[in-house]
């Protein structure tokens, strides 16, 4: 494989992949700022919609399976903390 086809298809792959990292992105800041305000019940939806994003992205191989886990441990674990403390 040549050093430009290798260019061109690392740059597809990236493009691939992008829409679910910036999903992810998106959904994990929503669900803290969720936490954040207080509102469980808001912050349990956005969270359950974040792991599911998560798992979607792991299969379509745009994050790697410990990046994943550890994102959804601290997750859970943050909006764990708040209802706990409510």
């Amino acid at each position: 494989m040549g050093l430009n086809k290798s260019a061109k298809v690392n740059s597809r792959r990236y493009q691939e992949k992008q829409p679910y990292r910036t999903k992810v992105k998106n959904l994990i800041s929503d669900t803290k700022k969720a936490i954040s305000e207080g509102d469980s019940g808001k912050a349990s939806e956005l969270a359950k919609k974040a792991v599911s994003a998560l798992d979607r992205a792991r299969q379509k191989n745009a994050l790697h399976a410990n990046n994943v886990a550890r994102k959804k441990s601290r997750l859970i674990q943050q909006l764990n903390f708040m209802n706990k403390n409510k």
